[in-house]
């Protein structure tokens, strides 16, 4: 499935006139809404391992931060582009927003593949990334946290790095630290439990059991492992399951028409989400092409992976029988694709309102930092249910009053609080 024909900026500015539209957004707030803030890009240099010397590039976007500091992500993806960087910031202005937390947009980001980096030039990398950035970031600033192809490892030695600068202990600078270095507990669950909580309730408002329900999921990376974990617990079955294979350079959908032993699988899976394509069919899995997890005969189809996935060269390959399209990966279907959707009559969950699981548990992460006291794992996954499940509330009960879909539901509450926010300030 190709990505190079789709811009995800101009996807996210597409989706956001839309709705400005809709709400009568003056030009100015338009204006300012529509792009980031402040942008920042630099080089990292970082002797390797051979005594070579390799020059990185990196990025910070803080897209809107009316609403509080800004809060987003660093990926690690050999194909990152700016622009890819500044749709997630601002898609990360309206999650933080949808689920009504005091935190705005940012994202980051650097060009590399730290599958073929050694533990000691990643830590290089991260230690570079935050001198660059360290008078731009910071617990009332900005403050990252892991995303693609980044862990808690590279964020403690993010943190260090950035104590080490200024000289005190600012273990909210950052989040999705290792537990018992300023981590929350929840914290691995809480995007993938997040996007299963807002199934739970999109299906009980359409009077669907959840456990005569069949889905299919694409990719296998840390959402999607605990989103499995926990639909299965509700008594879904899980059918397909696709991800990336580094080695091959491809991708494959692995298929169990009876569901998957989570456990089993997650066992046969290395720390980027690659699923051991032999050892999978030792479990009894049939290995199909990659591009087939969006093919098969489901109710529920989870992309779980990049952006840009659901296309309108493959849109129309959704079978009949899905009646629930839920965006757990950040941007997956592109606008074209999004009205064959609609005009299906296919119920589909936002990505910024499905996967604001990981940015609020971050933020429970963030206060337990400032006030220096940690909560047990189950009051963070209850607060995680009761922020989420009071979002999604909101988003539908909109989306049913005013006839919209849910993603302009949620487009609208979102940018009207912080375009509220914005001219409360008296920016514009």
């Amino acid at each position: 499935m190709s990505t190079t024909t789709y811009n995800p900026y101009e996807i996210a500015q597409e989706q956001f006139d839309k709705v400005a539209a809709k709400l009568n957004l003056d030009k100015a707030a338009c204006e300012f809404l529509r792009q980031p803030m402040r942008e920042y890009h630099f080089l990292i240099p970082v002797r390797m391992d051979d005594g070579s010397v390799k020059v990185f590039k990196g990025f910070r976007v803080q897209h809107n931060d009316a609403r509080g500091p800004a809060k987003g992500g660093i990926r690690f993806h050999p194909q990152e582009t700016i622009d890819t960087i500044r749709a997630l910031s601002m898609w990360m202005t309206w999650k933080c927003s949808v689920v009504d937390i005091p935190l705005g947009g940012g994202k980051g980001g650097i060009i590399c593949d730290p599958r073929n980096l050694t533990e000691r030039e990643q830590e290089q990398l991260c230690r570079g990334y935050v001198r660059q950035l360290a008078r731009n970031v910071g617990p009332c600033q900005d403050v990252p946290a892991p995303d693609v192809m980044s862990s808690a490892k590279h964020m403690l030695w993010m943190l260090d790095e950035y104590e080490t600068i200024h000289g005190a202990k600012y273990p909210g600078f950052i989040t999705g630290k290792p537990v018992g270095m300023g981590g929350s507990l929840g914290r691995k669950e809480a995007t993938g439990f997040g996007v299963i909580y807002v199934l739970r309730e999109a299906l009980k408002n359409l009077g669907i059991d959840i456990t005569k329900t069949t889905a299919s999921f694409q990719g296998f990376g840390n959402v999607s492992q605990y989103a499995v974990r926990l639909y299965q617990q509700l008594g879904g079955c899980v059918m397909a399951i696709s991800c990336w294979d580094e080695a091959d350079k491809t991708a494959y959908t692995f298929r169990r028409k009876d569901g998957f032993d989570i456990n089993a699988l997650t066992e046969i899976t290395d720390a980027y989400g690659t699923i051991n394509k032999e050892k999978a069919k030792e479990l009894g899995c049939e290995v199909l092409p990659g591009d087939a997890w969006i093919e098969q005969d489901v109710d529920i189809l989870i992309p779980a992976a990049l952006e840009n996935q659901i296309t309108i060269a493959n849109v129309n390959k959704i079978s009949q029988q899905v009646k629930v399209i839920l965006e757990a990966a950040n941007g997956p279907t592109t606008p074209d694709a999004d009205q064959v959707i609609q005009d299906r009559g296919i119920f589909l969950i936002p990505d910024f309102l499905a996967n604001a699981g990981g940015v609020t548990c971050s933020y429970f992460e963030q206060v337990q930092c400032n006030m220096n006291f940690y909560w047990e794992k189950d009051e963070v996954l209850q607060k995680l249910d009761v922020k989420m499940t009071s979002a999604f509330k909101a988003v539908y009960e909109l989306a049913q009053t005013k006839n919209l879909n849910m993603r302009d539901a949620a487009y609208v509450i979102a940018i009207n609080r912080v375009a509220q926010a914005v001219k409360s300030r008296g920016w514009v």
